[in-house]
Order: structure tokens, then sequence, then C-alpha cells
């Protein structure tokens, strides 16, 4: 499982909120949404967001095991 806590701890240290994401910089409301649900979203949005907040992947996201078995 892919979790986003890092992102909002990193949005804050940078001072960028979520409606900066969305009007300055045209990340989508349906792609903010799903990063606060932990859901699937586009690789081209977590390098957006890495741009916009000048970090790195693992500053915005953390992999968690879980118990699912393929």
């Amino acid at each position: 499982m892919i979790k986003y806590d890092r992102l909002w701890k990193t949005m804050k240290e940078k001072g960028i909120s979520q409606y900066a994401l969305y009007t300055t910089f045209h990340i989508n409301r349906s792609q903010l949404n799903r990063l606060r649900h932990n859901e699937n979203v586009q690789v081209n949005t977590i390098d957006k967001l890495c741009n916009i907040l000048h970090c790195r992947v693992e500053d915005i996201m953390e992999h968690f095991d879980d118990d699912n078995t393929f």
C-alpha cells in the first residue's frame, strides 16, 4: 500500500497549500482527493508534485506492506 502522509508534511514545510496546487500549479482536484484517500494516482502527478515541491518521491509517498497475496 502507498500512503501520501509525507506529502502533506512536505507541503506544510514548503508553505504550499492544496488550494495553491489546484489554482497555481493546476493539479486536478480529483487527483488531490485521491491523494487524500491514499488511492492510485497517475505517475505524472507524482512527478509534478516533486517538481513543485523541489523534493524527492520519498518525501511525498511511502510504501507499506499489506496483506494482499497475488
